[in-house]
């Protein structure tokens, strides 16, 4: 992690951009691509980037309904992330890479136009053990798993990570495999690794079990 992330992420706290989307879970250590191509968005990237560079991915709970505001309600728990690049298009939207640096509790402010902000609390790991067979079992589910993807798909690419720890891999397995996003969400509220190891292991086998059954199920 670059030395200056964890000051951007600390000057950040206060009044925190969000990026509200359906679908995307940003976890910590995770690479995400976005565009942005709403003027409000294009607006809330050109703050980031002239200041500390960080934003929060908050998913949209519910986009048939909204607030008293007039926006949709989003998850309490985000992916906060700085941003590592940036590439300006000509006509005005831009493409940019997003690091995962916390999780982080929300508590939306009031908004002040055009976009979101929310103050930020910064969630730390429960500080337990993973037993080594549960970490294994981890690594077996989704090499199984991705193997029978690239079978399917040769193009998909995924290697297991070394060196990093067991609620860290799950989060790694859980960004790059996990397809439904109310378990991703879950995973990122999740702070006992044991846990989040559990429930990845469990969830790949399930969709491993599914990509036998369908013929021509593919992850995209």
């Amino acid at each position: 992690m670059d030395s200056k992330q964890p000051s951007q992420l600390e000057a950040a706290l206060e009044e925190m951009p969000l990026f509200p989307l359906t679908q995307i879970v940003l976890f910590p250590h995770a690479l995400l691509p976005l565009h942005v191509f709403e003027p409000r968005y294009r607006a809330m990237l050109k703050d980031c980037l002239a200041g500390h560079k960080v934003m929060a991915m908050a998913l949209i709970t519910d986009p048939f309904h909204m607030t008293e505001n007039g926006e949709p309600p989003i998850a309490k728990v985000a992916g906060a992330g700085v941003i590592v690049e940036h590439q300006a298009l000509p006509d005005g939207r831009s493409t940019f890479l997003l690091h995962g640096q916390a999780r982080v509790r929300l508590e939306e402010l009031p908004l002040v136009a055009p976009y979101r902000r929310a103050r930020a609390t910064v969630l730390h790991e429960d500080e337990v053990d993973v037993a080594a067979d549960d970490r294994m079992a981890l690594h077996a589910s989704a090499a199984a798993f991705s193997a029978e993807v690239r079978r399917q798909n040769p193009r998909f690419s995924f290697r297991i990570p070394d060196h990093v720890s067991a609620g860290a891999l799950a989060d790694y397995c859980a960004h790059h495999l996990i397809i439904d996003t109310s378990t991703r969400q879950t995973l990122l509220e999740e702070l006992d690794a044991r846990e989040r190891v559990r429930i990845v292991t469990s969830e790949l086998a399930v969709q491993h079990a599914a990509l036998l059954r369908e013929s021509g199920g593919v992850l995209h």
